[in-house]
């Protein structure tokens, strides 16, 4: 199996934005605009461009095993794990199936929320042909329980930055829930964000993950920095 060069500036792009890695697992840190992995667009997906990096690298001759427990949508940035192992991959997919993995989120949104902390629950439908999620009453046909925590961490004049906490794992569940309560996030046209970003993507980062090491058993804590693209967020000041 022969995979592509990557350019000497690609190498040096990809090698520093690994976050963990050992020999069953990899924990990297997406930029929005890259896709975990293959989609109807045909754009070269993230599991592609890490094997073709991991068999440069180290060498390795033959095909490179790289599986995806998780996505991450194709506007968001922050921590994705993939699985170096057959064995990691399926106990890693478990793991998120069922909720085992701890999962922090930062969104930066247009509005303050009413309460500055809670637990939003409610129902949701996902409608394949449109790409979104709604909210809708229980009971509705197909609709799913989505339930997630969150705080306001931090403001500006313009931002505000609220951590959330996601308790279950729904198609858009962040997008769709801040929306919900009046907190489009910036950037997210189809939630009701006023304007776009000027990288296309949303301002929603997978900031930290903790989970339990499929084959070691000891606990991983891996957290992503703050998208460049983030301007002044470090001069926000806390809640």
């Amino acid at each position: 199996m022969e995979y592509r060069e990557l350019s000497p500036d690609e190498f040096e792009d990809i090698s520093s934005r690994i976050l963990h890695e050992d020999n069953h697992v990899l924990v990297f840190d997406k930029a929005v605009g890259e896709i975990v992995q293959g989609d109807k667009t045909g754009d070269e997906c993230l599991a592609e461009t890490l094997k073709a990096f991991i068999a440069q690298r180290d060498g390795k001759p033959g095909k490179v095993f790289l599986g995806v427990p998780h996505r991450l949508d194709r506007p968001v940035s922050g921590i994705v794990v993939f699985a170096k192992t057959s064995k990691s991959l399926s106990r890693l997919a478990d793991m998120f199936r069922s909720g085992n993995v701890h999962k922090t989120y930062w969104a930066l949104c247009c509005h303050a929320p009413a309460r500055e902390s809670g637990e939003l629950t409610g129902w949701m439908v996902r409608n394949e042909r449109l790409n979104k999620s709604f909210l809708v009453k229980e009971g509705t046909p197909g609709a799913k329980l989505a339930r997630l925590t969150y705080r306001l961490a931090a403001r500006t004049e313009r931002y505000f930055l609220i951590e959330v906490q996601l308790l279950t794992g729904r198609h858009h569940q962040i997008r769709c829930q801040l929306s919900g309560m009046g907190c489009p996030i910036k950037g997210d046209l189809k939630y009701g964000a006023p304007r776009s970003n000027p990288d296309g993507g949303i301002s929603l980062h997978s900031r930290e993950i903790t989970f339990i090491h499929p084959v070691r058993k000891e606990e991983i804590r891996v957290t992503a920095p703050v998208p460049s693209s983030w301007k002044g967020v470090s001069s926000f000041q806390p809640v």
